[in-house]
């Protein structure tokens, strides 16, 4: 059971980082520290959707390393 959430975590470890990384950079911090213009912006499309599936990732990482600590 042990292997099974490892090799899961590090699946999920992966997808995480891929989609961190594929995100803008002007869309996060970076904007507050001499960014783009002081509107806000909406995130729509596939932005939207890149955003939604980190925050699931991430999720997804933080459950399976509670599950890891039970098993």
């Amino acid at each position: 059971m042990q292997e099974a959430v490892q090799i899961f975590q590090v699946i999920i470890s992966i997808l995480l980082i891929l989609s961190i990384l594929s995100q803008q950079r002007s869309a996060g911090l970076s904007a507050t520290f001499g960014g783009s213009g002081g509107f806000h912006v909406s995130k729509r499309g596939a932005e939207k959707v890149l955003f939604r599936m980190t925050v699931i990732f991430a999720i997804l990482f933080v459950s399976s390393s509670i599950l890891y600590l039970f098993v």
